[in-house]
């Protein structure tokens, strides 16, 4: 455990530190994102504080794993290569605008990488199908964090709540490894918060919310709760990612009910229905912090629940999401 806390604190302090390097950087290259009308921002803002979050939860897991050998894994280093291709992807990607495929490219090698080091859901179905569940999952998982970015501190918020629930998962299973990677994203985006939360000094650019995004989705298929059923435990993931789950349903039904493509930008994701209802955008960030907080408790109870409370629960929140997601949709026209 004392291994979770070191990575956790490193990852922080690297993350802490290196901002303020990579913001003016950023600035001195033109590495910035332009202002537009479906932005939220109205001066050009460094785009590279993703390296910063990659950084910090590298090093902290590099200088964790010096100290304890479990840690040095063909997983993790598995884990760690798909990882830098996905997030070189996205930096590439902030720099000089990927078509839509090419970027999808590199989560293709990303997901490649993870199969030939044998990380992916290991359900008891035909392997194909893992294989299946494994793609859709974190390639989903990916593309949902990056759609979450839209807000100062929205992403690294949420992203960081996801993974403090995973940490706490993996160290009461003994999981230390997924705890570990979990501890050096937790911190990573705590330290990042402090330059991104409104009002924000750097955003973290799809080099960060795609790896935040996929080191996330890997972390939550890589979770194991052998004292219950996988007929259960499948949804703890999955409920712990609730709130890009939400927003990119919400998003994608929303566009397609108005005839616009999903993958287009705009200013109809939960925080901005939030703010068009009255809130702050912090106010509106908060709400979704809360809710990812309730998400993460409701994983940890389905963990300890039989097949009919665990269904029960699932059902229930399902319902609810959808009933919020059509009052969010209702009379939206934007």
């Amino acid at each position: 455990m004392s291994s979770v806390i070191l990575i956790f604190i490193i990852a922080l302090m690297i993350t802490l530190a290196s901002t303020p390097f990579v913001r003016r950087l950023a600035i001195a290259i033109g590495f910035v994102d332009a202002p537009a009308q479906r932005k939220l921002h109205s001066t050009p803002m460094p785009l590279m504080g993703g390296v910063a979050i990659f950084g910090g939860a590298v090093v902290g897991l590099v200088l964790g794993v010096l100290q304890v050998r479990p840690f040095q894994s063909q997983e993790v280093q598995g884990i760690l290569l798909a990882c830098a291709v996905v997030a070189l992807t996205g930096l590439v990607d902030d720099r000089i605008h990927l078509p839509a495929w090419a970027k999808f490219s590199g989560q293709i090698i990303g997901f490649i990488i993870l199969i030939a080091f044998h990380v992916h859901v290991k359900l008891p179905l035909p392997l194909w199908l893992n294989y299946l569940i494994t793609f859709v999952w974190v390639t989903g998982i990916s593309n949902a964090i990056n759609f979450l970015d839209n807000m100062d501190g929205l992403s690294a918020g949420i992203s960081g709540v996801c993974a403090s629930f995973i940490m706490l998962l993996g160290a009461l299973n003994g999981q230390f490894l997924v705890a570990g990677l979990a501890a050096a994203v937790l911190g990573a985006c705590l330290g990042f918060l402090r330059y991104n939360f409104k009002p924000a000094q750097i955003f973290m650019g799809d080099v960060g919310a795609l790896f935040l995004g996929f080191l996330l989705a890997i972390l939550g298929m890589q979770l194991r709760f052998p004292e219950n059923s996988n007929a259960v435990t499948w949804m703890v993931p999955v409920l712990i990612m609730g709130v890009p789950i939400f927003d990119m349903s919400l998003v994608t039904f929303s566009r397609l009910r108005r005839g616009i493509s999903p993958l287009t930008a705009g200013k109809d994701h939960t925080s901005h229905r939030l703010v068009d209802r009255g809130f702050s955008q912090r106010e509106a960030v908060l709400i979704l912090y809360l809710m990812g907080g309730i998400f993460g408790m409701t994983a940890i109870f389905v963990t300890q629940a039989n097949v009919l409370e665990g269904y029960f629960v699932g059902g229930t929140v399902v319902a609810a999401a959808a009933y919020i997601l059509w009052r969010l949709d209702r009379d939206f026209t934007r």
